[in-house]
């Protein structure tokens, strides 16, 4: 088990002034399976009443709106978890992660990938279970993938991220996601946090025996107590940990993030 801090700013500029400016925000890690949440604080700026719910897959949602002019808005997330993958609990078995969502769906290229991993696992032992079977897959989409930020967007899916062979953490997940899905793995979508990323992070998990196990395709790894969650889903649209509607004449937005978290010894 470790203790970890964790402090997540988001930075909104607007090139010229919004109004009627409606929010939401998936940012705040909740408590869980794998981790315990204390001494959570939310801030947004400019000030502003939040609502406060927790939707279908556990993620806590907060809402607001701002009416009054502005060029800025920000959010910042700090607080401690307690993690220890050693001791997940159960939990109950959702069949929806067994199939296919939007941004998942298979092409030429995932289909490709999809059988070049079932011809290594005919060829490999020890790959029987879920977590066996995803370790080879998590192998194949490192390998398939070159890590470079900008190369994709939040809308890209991972048939176009494969084709190109590049992306980020998101591309990487969801290309797993697919693939795993296809070979008959119940797999979902993770957000979180991991020391020295400097941004939210992102990968996957499997079920195998009534737990869900993290894998990280980005790194080509097993998930341990240096990883934070903060939303889990179907893939990255059931995660999006801010996203927002306003009005404003030819608006332009530029967006700044930082993420940083520490272990803390007592």
């Amino acid at each position: 088990m470790k203790k970890l801090v964790f402090d997540y700013e988001m930075r909104l500029s607007f090139s010229s002034p919004v109004t009627e400016h409606r929010f939401q925000l998936r940012c705040v890690p909740n408590t869980g399976p794998r981790q315990q949440v204390m001494d959570v604080e939310v801030s947004v700026e400019p000030q502003c009443d939040l609502d406060t719910e927790i939707d279908s897959f556990d993620s806590i949602v907060m809402t607001g709106f701002l009416p009054q002019p502005h060029t800025q808005f920000n959010y910042e997330v700090k607080g401690i978890v307690f993690v220890d993958n050693s001791n997940t609990h159960a939990e109950i078995f959702k069949p929806l992660y067994r199939f296919d969502s939007c941004l998942t769906q298979q092409g030429p290229e995932l289909r490709t990938l999809t059988e070049a991993c079932r011809e290594r696992l005919r060829n490999e032992t020890n790959t029987g279970s879920p977590v066996d079977v995803s370790r080879v897959v998590m192998d194949e989409v490192y390998n398939a993938f070159t890590y470079a930020p900008g190369s994709t967007s939040i809308r890209t899916t991972a048939e176009q991220a494969l084709a190109q062979h590049k992306g980020v953490c998101q591309d990487y997940a969801h290309v797993m996601l697919s693939v795993c899905r296809h070979l008959g793995i119940a797999t979902r979508y993770i957000a979180g946090l991991l020391g020295g990323e400097g941004a939210t992070h992102a990968w996957v998990e499997v079920y195998h025996r009534n737990r869900w196990i993290g894998l990280d395709p980005t790194h080509n790894r097993m998930v341990d107590d240096n990883y934070i969650t903060i939303a889990h889903g179907r893939d990255y649209r059931d995660c999006m940990l801010d996203i927002g509607t306003f009005m404003g004449n030819d608006v332009k937005q530029t967006q700044w993030v930082n993420a940083s978290v520490h272990e803390q010894k007592d």
